[in-house]
């Protein structure tokens, strides 16, 4: 263990006491928290004191000083401004998601709830059809064609595609069961 030297312990004090105030003033007048600034000038102190030795004979201990200081506080200044911006992101990302959700909430109705539940419930009952039971729905319903016309390019019977239409129509009634009063009065109210 290195025995501390009276005389550097005097030095270093001195050191401290005559640059302190004017450095830590110097540090506050950009970093703007003092507590900061004499905590930066504490370590350009220090880097300066364990670094004497193998610094030239003539080097000027106060530019030294004042300059390891300077580059702490453009550090701590550049460490500062990137948390800053990571915040401001996220305020930025936390404003938009909260204006988006006051618009949804401003624009909702309870129409627009249930339309949307039963647009899921149609495609899911859809989707879990047999392939020709939906492919015939969905030529009959979304392509607008005829019994015949479907029977003609699908090569099946009319029967054949009066069976799947009236099967798939049996199961979206069963599965939309609890929004017949919603959809009457749906329909009522565009009349």
């Amino acid at each position: 263990m290195t025995q501390i030297n009276h005389k550097d312990s005097e030095l270093f004090a001195q050191l401290f006491e005559q640059y302190k105030e004017p450095f830590a003033r110097f540090a506050y007048s950009f970093v703007r928290d003092m507590v900061v600034a004499e905590s930066l000038f504490v370590d350009a102190l220090v880097d300066y004191w364990q670094r004497r030795e193998q610094l030239p004979d003539d080097t000027n201990v106060p530019s030294y000083i004042l300059t390891a200081l300077r580059n702490k506080a453009l550090n701590y200044m550049r460490h500062q401004r990137v948390k800053l911006n990571a915040v401001e992101n996220i305020k930025s990302k936390a404003q938009a998601d909260l204006e988006f959700r006051i618009g949804s909430l401003e624009n909702f109705t309870s129409e627009q709830l249930f339309v949307n539940e039963i647009g899921e419930i149609v495609n899911r009952t859809i989707a879990s059809m047999p392939p020709q039971t939906r492919r015939i729905f969905e030529m009959s319903r979304f392509e607008n064609r005829k019994n015949a016309e479907i029977a003609k390019i699908l090569g099946v019977s009319i029967k054949t595609v009066e069976f799947h239409i009236t099967k798939m129509l049996k199961v979206l009634r069963e599965n939309l069961k609890d929004y017949i009063c919603f959809l009457i009065l749906f329909f009522i109210h565009i009349d």
